[in-house]
Parts: C-alpha cells; structure tokens; sequence
C-alpha cells in the first residue's frame, strides 16, 4: 500500500510542477520535458504527464513555437534565428505567424531593425561599417539577401499589413 502511495504523491507533485511551470509561459515538450527532468521524476513519469497535458490542451507545440516566434519577432530576430531557435527547443514545426511573412516582409523587419539600431545612412563609401552592421543582421538570423536589401536602403519601406 505505501508503494502506491508513493506513486500517487509522485504523481500529484510531478503535475503540479508541470502546472506551475505552464502557467508562468507556454514551454515546448522538450523543455517542459527537461525541466521535471531537472526535479528527479521519473521518464515514465514524465512522459505520462506531458502525454496527459497534450490530450488537455495545455501543452502544445504548435502553440508555443508561434508564441515564442511572435516574441522574438517583436525583439528584431530573423527567421533563421527564430527556426534554430525553435530547433534547440525541441519544435521542428514551422510556426503559424511565418505563413503572414514573405521575403519582402522579412526585409522590412532588417530594414527597420537597421534603421533602429544604427540609422539608415549611405553605407557605400564605408567598407568597414556595412561590413559591421551586416554581421550584427547576421547575428540576428536574417538571411544574405535580407541583410544585403537592409544594407542598401536608405530609407523606411511603407507600412504593410503583414506584420
């Protein structure tokens, strides 16, 4: 009788603690995953909580990676940071908010990251600037042909709806 005590008390912490965490942000499975992990529950454990949480509602993929993509969007990050990113979280899934997001709109979003961080200057001149500022657009995971149209404007691209 004590072993299934036990079991249960097991039980009842290891989904509270998966609870509290999913109420302070949304977290992938991975995460969620590692982090109960971290507390000493066991894989079974583990694995029947999450499964549990999936079937719930309360843990999903999908819903993290376009939250999470949302958020770094707002930060200024470019689509290949925000996909590795995902990777490294476990989610291989393309998030919703991409499917609003063509070329154009990903270069407005370095354009304007540029325009916010270092001005919209002529760079033609200064090898040794573009140089930098293609490296920080880099850093922030746009693409060469998203950082090569920052580079070359010279001023904001119009409004679009798409963001």
């Amino acid at each position: 009788m004590a072993k299934q005590e036990n079991r249960d008390d097991e039980q009842y912490r290891a989904r509270a603690t998966a609870l509290r965490l999913l109420a302070r942000r949304e977290h992938s499975r991975l995460e969620l995953s590692l982090k109960l992990r971290q507390r000493r529950f066991e894989d079974d454990l583990i694995r029947e909580v999450l499964d549990e949480y999936e079937a719930e509602g309360w843990l999903d993929d999908n819903r993290f990676a376009d939250v999470y993509a949302r958020q770094r969007l707002d930060l200024g990050y470019g689509p290949l940071r925000i996909m590795g990113e995902l990777q490294q979280r476990g989610v291989r899934a393309t998030p919703a908010c991409f499917d609003d997001m063509d070329e154009t709109a990903w270069c407005h979003n370095a354009i304007r990251l540029r325009d916010r961080r270092f001005g919209l200057s002529d760079l033609d001149d200064n090898w040794e600037e573009k140089a930098r500022q293609a490296r920080f657009l880099n850093r922030r995971g746009f693409s060469a042909s998203q950082v090569e149209a920052a580079l070359e404007a010279t001023s904001l691209p119009e409004e679009r709806g798409c963001d």
